[in-house]
């Protein structure tokens, strides 16, 4: 059975045989679409900040206060 996953970083789609499975030393295990929303994950960044992901929200300003 083919499954389809959701990137855990931006919320696109991952094509089967493809993205980055990560798994934490907590045991928790997440998929990344690409290494680009694998790195911003690992820096730290919202998603909900970044305009290309499916998870931005409108209205937000870029600067965290």
């Amino acid at each position: 059975m083919v499954v389809i996953r959701k990137c855990d970083y931006c919320g696109r789609e991952i094509p089967p045989g493809q993205g980055i499975m990560y798994v934490s030393n907590k045991g928790v295990i997440m998929w990344f679409c690409s290494s680009k929303c694998f790195k911003n994950f690992k820096l730290g960044r919202d998603p909900r900040r970044l305009p290309w992901t499916k998870t931005y929200i409108k209205g937000v300003s870029g600067r965290r206060k």
